[in-house]
């Protein structure tokens, strides 16, 4: 019997606890700051058990590792390092569903001497994006073709059915997380050129999508692109582009609420103001009239969808702020975790698109691998499902000795990914391939 220490009990963690509960092999120990989320994810499985822990007790956590013979870590990413480097420590397996941090990487030498597989974005995206790109940029390499071209898009959204606020989006994972990925800068290739975007302006670059048989659509930049010319091995590409998908409005809103400090991350005291008066704080304004305000600030017309948008969120309501210190991006959580969530029986949509341009010595191919999946309706969210059961297939795989591979990895090689999209194919979750000749 091996033991798993699942560190986290958030939104994503239960389909990948239930996966590794049924194995008859593992046993599993979810530890969380709420025990009761543990408990209520091991629901009564005799091969569970739950345990209180606070991350930040470092003695509390280092207790903990060695009772496991891998360790899963659901944390915020800030935290992987403390525990892979526990890990190495004591000589445990270590997987993450995030990407690789500078620090996560520094620690690839010492994994690699003390034999401790730290593998890491084997969620969806960071995950099933990889993989699946990483097959089809195989399979075209190993037929004598190489990459001139990578676009990949990927989003978890609401079902269309779902799509009932005016922001076309509901929390299906961290809403900080969300919100802290819109403060990233964004790197790409785009026809030989690298295109640099900063933070503050990651929202002024959106483009219409079109996914085959998904709604419409909206893109912007994800992250830096362009170091996955080199981990995919696709170095003469002219065009590396990554890009989270939206519905319409969404990159337009976003824009205006950076512009205006909701995104934040200074502490500070509020000292029981209201909504509205939080708002106008953030431009300086005492007036009652805020909306008008944030209008001539911003430079949008009164009547902008935008400023309804921001209406519909309560930031011109006499309602008080709920907490009295923080930063206003932890004011934004709270305010759309409030009014985002999902309601019961509704479904989110996972939606993953990639575009190919492949050249051969003889012809000129364009390749798509597109995914679109649904949360089930009183069951499991989409998001939940694709982040959680990779990570789980592939920490199943790693206690088997199927995968061997040591130090910090991630899942771009045939050992890792073949096994697990084809276990991910039965379990309903697959791309569909289409190749096209130019």
């Amino acid at each position: 019997m091996k033991t798993v220490l699942v560190l986290g009990a958030g939104l994503v963690t239960r389909p990948l606890v239930r996966y590794l509960l049924d194995q008859p092999e593992i046993q599993v120990i979810v530890a969380s700051r709420t025990v009761s989320k543990a408990e209520a994810l091991i629901n009564g499985h005799p091969q569970g058990e739950a345990r209180a822990l606070n991350v930040e007790d470092d003695a509390a956590l280092r207790a903990l590792v060695p009772q496991a013979d891998l360790v899963i870590s659901l944390l915020p990413y800030v935290y992987h390092p403390k525990v892979a480097e526990m890990c190495i420590a004591f000589g445990k397996d270590m997987v993450t569903t995030s990407y690789v941090s500078p620090a996560m990487r520094a620690l690839d030498d010492k994994a690699q001497a003390a034999g401790v597989t730290l593998l890491n974005e084997i969620g969806v995206d960071p995950g099933i994006d990889h993989m699946s790109a990483m097959r089809i940029i195989h399979h075209v390499q190993q037929n004598g073709g190489e990459i001139v071209s990578f676009k990949s898009w990927c989003g978890g959204l609401p079902a269309p059915e779902a799509n009932t606020n005016p922001f076309g989006y509901k929390f299906s994972w961290s809403p900080k997380g969300v919100l802290l990925a819109g403060r990233n800068a964004a790197h790409y290739l785009e026809d030989g050129q690298e295109i640099y975007i900063p933070g503050e302006e990651l929202f002024d670059h959106h483009w219409p999508v079109k996914v085959p048989g998904a709604p419409p659509l909206e893109g912007y930049p994800n992250r830096d692109a362009v170091p996955y010319a080199e981990v995919y091995g696709i170095q003469s590409a002219r065009t590396v582009f990554r890009g989270t998908l939206r519905y319409p409005g969404w990159c337009a809103t976003l824009n205006k609420m950076v512009e205006l400090g909701l995104l934040e991350t200074e502490e500070k005291e509020w000292n029981g103001l209201t909504y509205r008066q939080f708002t106008g704080r953030l431009i300086g304004y005492q007036g009652s009239d805020t909306r008008q305000a944030v209008a001539d600030h911003l430079g949008l017309e009164a009547d902008s969808f935008i400023l309804d948008n921001l209406a519909w969120l309560g930031l011109f309501d006499d309602e008080p702020l709920p907490l009295e210190k923080g930063a206003p991006i932890d004011i934004l959580t709270a305010c759309m975790l409030d009014k985002m969530q999902y309601a019961e029986g509704e479904r989110d949509m996972l939606v993953m698109h990639h575009e190919f341009i492949a050249q051969y010595p003889d012809r000129t191919e364009e390749i798509t691998s597109t995914m679109i999946d649904y949360g089930i309706p009183g069951g499991d969210s989409s998001m939940s499902r694709t982040v959680g059961l990779p990570a789980a297939i592939a920490t199943r795989l790693i206690l088997e000795g199927q995968i061997t591979r040591k130090g910090v990895v991630v899942p771009v090689t045939p050992d890792i990914y073949e096994p697990v999209l084809t276990e991910l194919e039965t379990l309903g979750i697959k791309l569909n391939e289409r190749y096209h000749t130019l």
